[in-house]
């Protein structure tokens, strides 16, 4: 998790998010001030109830220059896979792409052991991009990738990262309610051990949605539906995670768990414990929730090396 230094609303990502909300329509912060210390207490208080419940979190601070509005979002640019691979991807808006910092790599290959780098940035130039596991929602044990087609995921890209790491991609779009697509499937859809929480509404297209829940159930995932407000309040983006004692977390924002009902709490628990934590600032500024926030980290770990 990357601990923000110049965290606001930016305007490169707006015009393919329309989840932001520009400072002054914001409702927790009318002026648009004061953004960076809002974000940073949420931040904080995050990474502290993750820890509180025995989750390991490493916490890297970004720096002040170049300002970076999104760095909060790592998972955009980073990944890792169980395979040892680390992937550093193509970014949409250029004014993100100072986020992918080297220190960062180094400080995971101080930590863990990483077979091999793979660094798609070269796509930029041509205007192509995958931004990581907001563009793919990865289902590893069955090398399946799940994307939804928008301005901020290439098909060329996509088929070649698939291709290179041994996944099979299926693309589908996805809509939000004003009938444009969604920026990122991680907002569509949650992948979890044993269920996938879905969007079903937002996916127009009949056979493409019956593709993507064949795909699902013959991969041994049961399907809980969301709606397309409920989309909108990041019922979508969540995460699950296992602690150092191997029970499985489900990490939400409070948004997004107040707006599930209670036959979908009651399904999703059958999964996971529930984690809500409150992000509403990070949410309404720059249209991201809980699960943009973390880069998952599947390398083996060398020795004994502690978070901090």
């Amino acid at each position: 998790m990357i601990r923000p230094a110049a965290f606001g609303f930016n305007n490169e990502t707006a015009a393919s998010n329309y989840f932001q909300k520009k400072p002054g329509t914001s409702n927790t912060d009318p002026a648009g001030t004061g953004l960076q210390q809002q974000a940073l207490t949420e931040f904080d208080l995050m990474v502290q109830t993750l820890r509180g419940r025995s989750i390991d979190v490493i916490v890297i601070e970004d720096t002040l220059e170049p300002l970076k509005p999104d760095a909060i979002f790592p998972n955009n640019w980073l990944s890792t896979s169980p395979a040892g691979v680390v992937s550093v991807f193509p970014m949409y808006a250029a004014n993100r792409r100072s986020e992918k910092r080297e220190e960062i790599l180094v400080r995971l290959a101080a930590d863990f052991v990483i077979k091999d780098l793979q660094d798609w940035s070269e796509y930029e130039a041509e205007g192509r991009y995958l931004e990581g596991t907001g563009s793919m929602v990865m289902d590893h044990d069955n090398k399946m990738i799940y994307a939804c087609m928008s301005e901020r995921t290439s098909l060329v890209v996509l088929e070649k990262y698939a291709a290179t790491n041994g996944y099979q991609a299926i693309v589908f779009l996805a809509t939000d309610k004003n009938g444009m697509p969604v920026y990122h499937t991680n907002v569509v859809m949650t992948l979890g051990e044993g269920f996938c929480v879905l969007c079903e509404e937002a996916i127009d297209e009949e056979w493409e949605l019956i593709a993507v829940r064949q795909l699902l159930e013959s991969t041994n995932h049961s399907i809980i539906a969301i709606s397309r407000d409920q989309m909108h309040s990041f019922a979508g983006n969540m995460l699950q995670v296992k602690n150092t004692k191997d029970e499985k977390i489900l990490i939400m924002s409070q948004a997004a768990y107040n707006s599930l009902n209670k036959e979908q709490r009651q399904m999703l628990e059958a999964y996971s414990a529930l984690l809500p934590v409150a992000v509403p600032t990070i949410e309404e500024v720059e249209g991201g929730s809980v699960r943009c926030m973390m880069a998952e980290i599947f390398l083996e770990k060398k020795g004994n090396s502690i978070p901090s």
